[in-house]
């Protein structure tokens, strides 16, 4: 499976790193949000989503969503381009897409440094 020495010590040294990782899932999040606003989970859950529908909404259209202090969600078009298959080498075709981008705001990324 592995190619090298070298290639294992990296994935485990990954393995290492990705068990410190702590990740906050959704439903982690909907009882931050119930606690922090004093209403039920279901409420939280509900205004959660639709929080996330109406910005998957706006970026559909091809709209950015800013909230100031916090950052803002865009689309941009990535062209087609050529890559490598980094198995065999060979040259391939990248069709172009549409990706989401997020840029934090300046509140945000002060409260993290």
């Amino acid at each position: 499976m592995w190619n090298s020495k070298k290639n294992y010590i990296f994935a485990r040294l990954n393995i290492k790193i990705l068990k410190k990782i702590k990740i906050m899932k959704k439903s982690q999040l909907v009882d931050a949000m119930a606690q922090d606003a004093g209403v039920s989970k279901v409420a939280a859950k509900k205004a959660l989503e639709s929080f996330l529908n109406n910005v998957e909404g706006a970026l559909k259209k091809g709209d950015k969503v800013s909230l100031i202090g916090f950052g803002t969600f865009s689309v941009q078009t990535r062209k087609a381009r050529e890559g490598r298959n980094p198995a065999t080498g060979a040259t391939i075709k990248i069709a172009a897409k549409k990706v989401v981008k997020f840029k934090a705001g300046s509140d945000l990324a002060k409260s993290v440094n």
